[in-house]
């Protein structure tokens, strides 16, 4: 017993002989957002990182430097210097049987992309908001890059609020004669044209089916609004012409509803399409505003996981509240009918069957769809203002966001569900 005693104190003493560095994520924590991209770009530099799920709000847990430290004072991060004897108590709590909680080795910072047209600046897009403002390194790729397999240089990609069917987001009843809606068109119609396409969803459907083989290799998929439905939709209609001519030319396929192939999707199933062109929406998939009702009592609830059993949607879940103010977007929710049963619900609207938030796998890969546009612009609007962060810094809804770009870094054998 002597020997096994002074086999697990030479071991601890080894692994905590350097101090730690605790960024706490609960409610005292001054700046949220920014603790993800130290957190991010630590990993990226070579440090030492954990997460401690469901250890005040899903702390992060890194190897003591100087420099490291002043980059959180700088960054306005609260931290805590650890000694190693504190640092093994906090380890000892979080690995506790008892303890709804566990340690989640990060191991290299994910390379990351984000699908966007260009010319988009970075407030059209909440993801590539955030990104910009916790100082997070990304990419931009576009339909060209996607085709060209640019995706394997990546581990992580997100889906600008992209209409993947082709109907440039449904705006024609509003805003076609509107300049901004002249110029996408010309530029999706162009981009088409060069890659050889006739028509814009025919190069779209394309996309969506390269995307969906970089998953299935093992990419990590995060999108919001309307890439989320529209990705889905354009999947189910492979083959089946779902535009009308103001869009791409011709009529549509009058059997197009009878035509969907529900098995090529990754996480709807079921569901009927608008196809009326004036319309904006894609299909019932969406929950629908008079189906919301008040803004002041629009709060969907993060379900509670098992960290040790599931700690793939605790990662997705972590947060300092559980209950977070709801946010539109063209595509706002999700109908509960419409989500395939191997999906997994992380959030929902107590009470009702509007889902929030969703995580899959596929293949070898994952994929997770986050309903609405803007966690901290209720209701944007075409011509906004972008969403200032600097006010926002402990906002719940932008941390579901970023728990996506660390989730891939975690290591790979605790990555099941």
């Amino acid at each position: 017993m002597k020997y096994l005693l002074a086999f697990v104190l030479f071991f601890t003493s080894g692994l905590f002989a350097q101090s730690k560095l605790l960024i706490y994520m609960d409610l005292e924590q001054t700046d949220h957002l920014k603790a993800y991209g130290i957190t991010f770009n630590a990993l990226k530099a070579g440090t030492k990182a954990d997460w401690l799920l469901n250890y005040r709000g899903g702390s992060f847990m890194l190897d003591y430097s100087e420099e490291l430290a002043n980059t959180c004072r700088i960054k306005g991060v609260a931290f805590s210097p650890l000694s190693a004897s504190e640092a093994v108590d906090i380890y000892h709590t979080v690995q506790s049987e008892d303890q709804n909680m566990e340690v989640m080795h990060l191991e290299k910072a994910p390379r990351i992309a984000v699908y966007v047209p260009k010319g988009f600046k970075p407030w059209d897009d909440a993801v590539t908001l955030a990104l910009e403002y916790a100082e997070v390194p990304y990419d931009k790729v576009w339909a060209e890059e996607i085709l060209r397999g640019d995706l394997s240089k990546y581990d992580w990609l997100h889906l600008h609020h992209e209409d993947f069917t082709g109907q440039y987001g449904k705006f024609y009843a509003s805003f076609s004669g509107a300049q901004w809606y002249i110029e996408q068109q010309m530029l999706y119609e162009g981009e088409a044209k060069k890659l050889g396409y006739k028509k814009v969803s025919q190069m779209e459907l394309d996309v969506v089916k390269t995307i969906k083989n970089y998953v299935a290799q093992g990419g990590f998929l995060f999108a919001m609004c309307s890439a989320t439905d529209s990705y889905d939709i354009a999947l189910a209609a492979d083959g089946v012409d779902i535009c009308d001519k103001m869009y791409d030319g011709d009529a549509p396929d009058p059997d197009a509803q009878k035509k969907l192939d529900f098995s090529k999707t990754l996480a709807f199933q079921d569901f009927k399409l608008e196809m009326n062109p004036y319309v904006y929406e894609f299909s019932d998939i969406d929950v629908q505003m008079q189906e919301i009702g008040s803004p002041q009592n629009d709060y969907f609830t993060l379900f509670q996981f098992s960290a040790k059993y599931d700690p793939v949607p605790t990662m997705l879940t972590q947060d300092h509240v559980n209950v977070v103010h709801g946010f539109m977007g063209q595509t706002t929710m999700f109908h509960k009918k419409d989500v395939k049963r191997s999906v997994i619900i992380l959030a929902e609207r107590a009470g009702t069957d509007q889902v929030k938030y969703i995580h899959g796998n596929f293949g070898r890969g994952t994929f997770t769809f986050f309903g609405g546009h803007d966690p901290e612009d209720y209701q944007h609007m075409v011509g906004s203002p972008p969403t200032d962060l600097s006010l926002y810094k402990n906002s719940p809804g932008y941390r579901l966001i970023l728990n996506n770009i660390l989730f891939p870094a975690a290591e790979k054998k605790k990555q099941k569900t």
